[in-house]
């Protein structure tokens, strides 16, 4: 069998949005940009799924989406805009994001800071939850910007995005979420929101890759983080990605329409397989469930490496992973589980599951098995796992 439940990295491509793009490779295929029939062959379809995206977050007509390739791209552009906008004229000089932010908020922070910005770097709990009053006493009349994601990619966790946006309205702050893995798990309505920028991926909520995009709240536009042309509305030069948008359009209409049906029994699964795992001793989820998306789960097994674990998951036919596809390569303990304080001899035991609404109960008990014969194997070979004491609890 062949289980994937590495979701929050990609989804699979919803068979229903393939067939929306099929048309738009070799069929419809003009620039619709140009003059020409072929180009206007594009347009319903593409205006359709535009008005897809903007109803699937409650978008107001007079708020701005635009297109980019991924959230990594609307990410860096709000972070980068933010700086010529706000800081190089010494307005400002301070922006916030949570520690345990995508590397793409990450990295630009701390490029931000090379140029001069100061940054701080908001710490969680250990349940891995950001608190307001640490955002309250961390503003300043020099911020810019607040940038904090609205769920974790790797714990799920939940953040209080309708408390901070309220908060940085007030003090006249400007509020970026990253929504990447919020779509289709959490109900959004734009125009009941103080947030001001927000930004998404398609393939995260089965739709394509290569294809995001960037919500501004009127009158919050961003000066464009690529030159060179007229496309959305001078905003984004390039060459509009139609299969892709209308891709995204259809993948978002599924995802916001069957949220109420498919995320309960998403949520019931992802219980199933957590409940049975933390009948394994000595293991460990970080996040309580009533603060995460119903389909992620984080969980350290005493004694196991986060890697053997993947190795034996794998020769099974199990795909999961130990963190952001972003950072797959890399070695180094878990952020999460070095951010929440775990002791050393668990941050580098994580594990995500993260589920979807294609995910079976056949797949997850297979799953179950699997998992439970991989930590016998990998306990009975540790040369540290008979030394450790056994503190067993179901959450960190």
């Amino acid at each position: 069998m062949r289980v994937y439940l590495d979701n929050n990295a990609t989804t699979i491509v919803d068979p229903q949005v393939k067939n929306a793009m099929d048309p738009f490779f070799s069929q419809y295929y003009g620039n619709p940009n140009s003059l020409h029939s072929f180009a206007s062959d594009t347009h319903i379809d593409l205006n359709t799924g535009l008005e897809k995206i903007y109803a699937g977050i409650h978008a107001s007509k007079e708020d701005s989406i635009v297109i980019t390739s991924c959230a990594t791209e609307s990410n860096n552009w709000v972070i980068k805009s933010i700086y010529f906008e706000y800081i190089l004229s010494g307005r400002k000089d301070h922006i916030i994001v949570s520690e345990v932010e995508h590397p793409s908020i990450i990295a630009t922070a701390k490029f931000m800071e090379s140029l001069g910005v100061k940054v701080t770097y908001l710490p969680i709990n250990s349940e891995g939850l950001i608190t307001l009053q640490d955002l309250k006493n961390s503003i300043t009349e020099k911020t810019a910007l607040v940038s904090i994601m609205w769920a974790n990619n790797e714990t799920g966790a939940i953040f209080p995005v309708e408390e901070i946006g309220a908060y940085c309205k007030q003090k006249g702050v400007l509020f970026h979420t990253d929504a990447v893995q919020a779509i289709g798990k959490i109900k959004i309505n734009m125009q009941a929101l103080d947030i001001d920028y927000l930004t998404f991926s398609a393939h995260k909520f089965h739709g394509p890759k290569g294809v995001g995009a960037l919500f501004m709240k009127k009158g919050k536009e961003l000066i464009p983080l690529l030159h060179g042309g007229e496309h959305m509305g001078g905003l984004r030069s390039g060459t509009l990605n139609v299969p892709g948008i209308i891709g995204m359009g259809k993948a978002m209409e599924l995802a916001v329409d069957a949220i109420d049906f498919d995320m309960p029994d998403v949520k019931e699964l992802r219980d199933h397989l957590e409940d049975e795992l933390l009948k394994i001793a000595d293991t460990f989820v970080v996040t309580p469930r009533e603060h995460r998306t119903d389909n992620t789960m984080l969980i350290s097994f005493r004694g196991v490496e986060g890697e053997s674990m993947l190795w034996d998951l794998n020769k099974a036919g199990i795909g999961a992973s130990t963190g952001s596809a972003c950072a797959s390569e890399n070695l180094d303990s878990n952020p999460v589980m070095e951010a929440i304080g775990a002791e050393a001899d668990l941050a580098h035991t994580a594990i995500r599951f993260s589920l979807s609404r294609f995910t079976t109960k056949d797949e997850i008990d297979y799953t179950i098995g699997v998992v439970n014969e991989a930590v016998k194997r990998l306990r009975g070979i540790s040369s540290s796992y008979a030394y450790t004491p056994k503190n067993h609890k179901s959450e960190l």
